[in-house]
């Protein structure tokens, strides 16, 4: 009862912060470009006669307080080019276009983005990865391109399939927000191998943050979002290709072809994998690697610029077509699917999606803007002797209004969800006494409204968010979801961001624990399941440093995240070896996560990074304290990479050290099937050298160079058919040393 008077104590806090008008300075926002209309990151806006400055940010734009100024003249200037001024007689969206200076015969403005960048405006801790972070690593997949960061930990979910997942503060990543171009677009049957279909060329920048975020999207992000931001067509290479080959032969080809006509322009995308070769490292007689093949093509339409007056529109367009194979060496896909003598398992899919942003802004207070996205996916896989075919159809729709007002913007509408789930679940063989199969259907139907007010008070000194939501689900009822932001800054270079939010979700059990169909574990159903629902506290210190001459600079950053369950669902594997029990857990289930990063640029050739995490998820049954297993309580990441002022080439080297993880219980097992109940702690170290000739970039590197590897991963791999056949113990890299070498091409 203390917990519920609470939570509505937070809701009603949350709810009137929100409707709350709060006076404080008023704000000019625009954006800076250059007469062909491409953005001019860096440039300086500024108050005539004033100290008042900003500068603008990566796509041009920027926001500049008027508070106490008595001229309001703005002015815009940037290296080789013609200020320009504004008087400025109401609130307005303006947009300088700025002039090449003629005084020059030519200006050369040479740089790099940071790998990573905080933002010190966002009220929301966001760490954004750009192209500069995911050029030092192969980043073959959205999977791949976190092997520098210590915020996302990627984790195979299927050893035998390879497919994987995306986990934040140690939970599982179906409690994080993968979104696509702001859509969410991985769920459900896209949950299992979706973040590896999007290839790393096609990524512009990633912002991750943890814990509970904006209400916009959804009322999921319980450990936090991550949004991938594709390549802009009216801001990439008019053409990208990019060729990649590993030592076990699998290849990789990307190309990408941009265009711009007037307002139009335009982005297509080739992606394609082949497979590997058959490579069985420890004897278990199981591919180390499944044989992979994919095909995908993209196409992204952008018209005019949302941030100017009038229309504004971004399309995309994408199908997949992908094959995995993977089992025992002398499985053959063609003969042997559903066999009871050699055991294999092969994964077909096939997905089209469409998604849209399209909008009208009316003035520099009023913006309108629809989204909507749908896709479908239709599968048919076999995991040894069970076949499991599914289909899936979602869509997402949201409405959105926007309005500024003083120092307040407000962000509400309406938003709907579908989803259309079938999986027809049969066994080839049923020697083992499975009960689980069967037809399951589910069908989703969620309005929802929501409502968000982003307040800037003290000048600028505190900028708060406030937003609620309420969804109405078709057979679970009205869900209510607040959640409240904070920004504050104790000096220029000092922050604190605190937020505390609650958020649910509903389970695609199969799709979200595909390791569950893998196994020989029957599967059992306890009882009807409901919506997992959690709430999830956190703070944050972010302290940036530069020296005067510039020789230093870098951040550190502190953070701590609490989530607690009020209800959780996850296969229990401890309390039968033979089985993975499926209930609602309504007792008390957490996760406590700690981390500290600190980053250095040296002399702007030179950059260290090292970061420590501590995690400690568990749950209580009755008074004993459980580990949820699969989670390094400690963790340290480190990286260092080199390059000359010229950027000629550039070394990038990160090691990642691991300790030990509380492994599912195998007492009850023959002992030859039993594993122990903690893995070793263990240490990756990979590194990658990038040399540039001109327009074409040559690159090559080593994952795991000393070649630690989990040996025989699978339990009762002599008999795959046995009872006691299991792929869950899988805690860390089965395939072992992975040379590579690849070529980039950009005009």
């Amino acid at each position: 009862m203390i917990r519920v008077i609470k939570n509505v104590e937070f809701s009603l806090f949350i709810t009137i912060m929100l409707i709350a008008g709060t006076t404080s300075a008023q704000f000019i926002s625009g954006r800076v470009a250059n007469l062909q209309g491409e953005p001019l990151a860096g440039a300086n806006v500024y108050w005539l006669g004033s100290t008042t400055a900003v500068q603008t940010q990566s796509n041009g734009q920027f926001q500049i307080s008027s508070e106490g100024i008595s001229d309001m003249h703005l002015i815009a200037s940037y290296v080789g080019h013609i200020p320009d001024t504004f008087e400025i007689t109401g609130p307005v969206f303006l947009v300088f276009n700025l002039q090449a200076s003629k005084a020059l015969d030519e200006v050369v403005v040479s740089g790099q983005r940071d790998g990573v960048i905080i933002s010190d405006l966002s009220p929301i801790k966001t760490e954004q990865i750009t192209q500069t972070e995911l050029g030092k690593a192969a980043c073959c997949d959205l999977a791949g391109c976190f092997e520098t960061q210590s915020t996302v930990q990627p984790q195979t979910t299927n050893v035998i399939t390879n497919s994987k997942e995306l986990r934040i503060l140690g939970l599982s990543g179906v409690y994080n927000q993968i979104l696509v171009d702001g859509f969410p677009v991985i769920q459900g049957l896209t949950y299992t191998y979706g973040i590896s279909t999007i290839p790393g060329t096609l990524v512009d920048n990633i912002y991750v943050a943890k814990g509970a975020n904006s209400v916009l999207q959804g009322y999921e992000s319980i450990s936090g979002q991550i949004n991938v931001e594709t390549k802009e067509p009216d801001n990439t290479d008019h053409l990208y290709v990019n060729a990649f080959v590993n030592s076990f032969a699998e290849k990789h080809l990307n190309a990408n072809y941009a265009f711009r006509k007037n307002k139009w322009s335009n982005l297509t995308a080739f992606h394609m994998i082949q497979p590997a070769d058959k490579i069985d490292q420890d004897d278990d007689h199981f591919l180390d690697l499944p044989q992979l093949t994919r095909y995908m093509i993209f196409n992204k339409w952008k018209y005019g610029n949302e941030q100017e007056l009038g229309w504004s529109s971004r399309i995309g367009l994408r199908f997949v077509n992908e094959q995995r194979v993977g089992g025992q060496t002398t499985f053959d896909a063609k003969t042997d699917q559903g066999s009871s003598s050699i055991y294999g398992q092969t994964v077909n899919f096939s997905q089209p999606e469409l998604w849209t942003k399209t909008g009208y802004r009316i003035n520099s207070k009023h913006n309108i803007v629809l989204f909507a996205s749908s896709f479908y996916q239709d599968q048919q896989s076999y995991f040894g002797t069970v076949k499991y075919d599914a289909q899936q159809t979602n869509f997402y729709g949201n409405i959105q209004h926007e309005l500024n007002y003083g120092s307040h913007n407000l962000k509400s509408g309406i938003s709907y969800r579908y989803l259309n789930l079938n999986e027809d679940i049969a066994f080839t063989d049923n020697t083992l006494n499975r009960t689980y199969d069967g037809n399951y259907h589910r069908i989703e139907n969620i309005p929802g409204v929501f409502a968000e007010n982003t307040m800037r008070l003290f000048n600028d000194k505190v900028t708060w968010i406030a937003g609620v939501r309420g969804d109405q689900h078709n057979d679970f009822g009205f869900m209510f979801t607040p959640r409240t932001l904070i920004k504050y800054d104790l000096a220029p270079k000092t922050i604190v961001r605190a937020n505390v939010g609650t958020g649910w979700r509903t389970v695609n059990l199969f799709s979200e624990n595909i390791g569950l169909l893998v196994s020989s574990r029957d599967i059992i159903f306890a009882e009807v399941l409901e919506p997992e629902k959690a709430i999830n506290y956190g703070i944050n210190l972010t302290q940036k440093f530069e020296t005067e001459n510039a020789m230093f600079t870098g951040f550190l950053s502190v953070d701590y995240y609490h989530t607690s369950f009020q209800n959780q669902i996850f296969p229990d594997y401890d309390s039968d070896p033979t089985k993975a029990i499926i209930k609602n857990f309504t007792g008390t289930s957490v996760s406590d996560g700690f981390q500290a990063e600190v980053y250095m640029k040296i002399w702007e050739r030179f950059e260290v990074k090292t970061g420590y995490t501590y995690l400690d998820v568990y749950h209580m049954v009755g008074e004993t304290k459980e580990l949820l297993p699969f989670n390094p309580k400690n963790k340290i990441l480190t990286t260092f990479g080199y390059a000359p002022l010229s950027n000629q080439f550039h070394f990038d080297m990160n090691l990642h050290w691991y300790g030990e993880q509380r492994l599912p219980d195998t007492k009850s097992n023959p002992e030859e099937f039993q594993r122990p109940d903690y893995s070793d702690p263990y240490t990756v170290v990979s590194a990658q050298l990038t040399y540039t000739f001109g327009a074409i970039e040559v690159y090559g590197g080593c994952e795991n160079i000393f070649d630690f590897r989990q040996l025989q991963p699978i339990i009762s791999w002599q008999d795959p058919f046995s009872p006691y056949f299991d792929t869950s113990s899988v805690w860390g890299p089965t395939k072992g040393r992975e040379f590579y070498l690849g070529v980039r091409y950009k005009l």
